[in-house]
């Protein structure tokens, strides 16, 4: 069985981990497609091409780059001409350009698409993005990234198939806990994402900056809210702006933590959909603090701790508490490990992926 699976998240080495698990499967001839680079608020990534194993992987240049919803793979008809995939896996939103000319591409060779939503807050997008998202749900199946974001596609009257599957897994040997040598006087939170005023940065400064005592804030990640956070915490000590780590090396920064805190705020029209990073900090063994954000108390489920959204005192509360308790923090250690294993690999996300793949085929499971 012939797989084409397109993503412009595969310029993330780490994102590869899925794909050769999918490679391992005897049944699954695939083919990734990655963009060279992906180009955000004017920054190129470039993609980090880890070695494939049990894949076929071509980069290749988007139209529209940094476009978020009007990019599209350009060689992407070639390269579904030459390989004549069974399926069509485009990983992006049904109103994305991109997700409608994969579907297009798919229909011209009969070829069966499936997309990937996030989408967890029923909204009516403007033309041509309501066009292009009702041009894909009557022509795709789905998978989704939660319930919530099942039930929108349904209200917006999607009657293919839907199957509830994580976009990404960790690989728990990779994001695994590691001693490393640490100052017991000292008490390290950290943050990896964008830096954005939705992702509730901000939030977590005052917070750390409330509690007093010997305390490092560590913050991965970049983006236009940076200069602001920057300023509102040039006063503190200890505060560390890291910059991107790559994906390779982003286990030995969450071993580094005491707290691993998510303190996502939203906006309008948009709250957290999933939070990686949260499932990374505990595969790491690192107790986890998420604020109330959409998917964010589904995913840490009770293995993590939850705060209002934008309560910078009940998030100081939490780390207080944390500080002062090294058993519970052990014990949030060890249950989120647990969970991570139980529900998050990239293995059981690639064996139910692949499982999908047959049954759209039509072939055996």
């Amino acid at each position: 069985m012939r797989i084409l699976l397109a993503s412009k998240a595969l310029v993330v080495g780490a994102h590869h981990d899925k794909l050769r698990a999918l490679g391992a499967n005897p049944d699954l001839d695939l083919l990734a497609v990655s963009p060279d680079r992906w180009i955000e608020q004017g920054r190129a990534q470039i993609a980090e091409r880890p070695p494939p194993r049990g894949y076929e992987i071509s980069y290749t240049p988007l139209a529209l780059n940094g476009r978020y919803h009007l990019f599209w793979f350009r060689r992407l008809r070639q390269m579904v001409r030459r390989f004549r995939p069974d399926v069509l896996h485009i990983d992006e939103e049904p109103y994305n350009l991109a997700t409608a000319i994969a579907c297009r591409d798919a229909e011209r060779y009969g070829i069966r698409p499936v997309f990937f939503a996030w989408q967890n807050l029923y909204r009516r997008y403007p033309p041509p993005f309501r066009w292009l998202e009702r041009y894909v749900l009557a022509r795709a199946d789905a998978i989704v990234g939660s319930e919530a974001a099942g039930d929108v596609l349904r209200r917006k009257g999607h009657t293919r198939r839907i199957e509830v599957i994580p976009q990404f897994g960790v690989d728990p040997e990779l994001f695994a806990p590691r001693s490393q040598p640490r100052d017991p006087d000292r008490f390290v939170v950290g943050y990896a994402g964008r830096l954005v005023e939705a992702k509730g940065v901000d939030v977590l400064i005052r917070a750390v900056g409330s509690i007093g005592g010997d305390v490092t804030l560590r913050l991965a990640g970049t983006g236009p809210a940076e200069p602001d956070l920057r300023r509102m915490s040039a006063a503190m000590a200890g505060v560390a702006f890291e910059g991107v780590i790559p994906s390779a090396d982003m286990p030995a920064f969450y071993n580094g933590l005491d707290v691993f805190v998510l303190p996502t705020v939203g906006r309008p029209g948009w709250t957290e959909q999933f939070g990686r990073a949260a499932v990374e900090a505990m595969a790491c063994g690192v107790p986890t603090v998420v604020s109330a954000s959409g998917e964010l108390p589904h995913v840490v489920a009770q293995a993590g701790l939850v705060t209002p959204p934008a309560d910078a005192h009940a998030l100081a509360d939490v780390l207080m508490g944390l500080r002062a308790d090294p058993a519970r923090r052990e014990q949030l250690a060890e249950a989120g490990r647990a969970h991570v294993v139980r529900r998050y690999t990239t293995q059981a996300v690639a064996d139910a992926t692949a499982a999908l793949y047959r049954r759209i085929a039509g072939v055996g499971s």
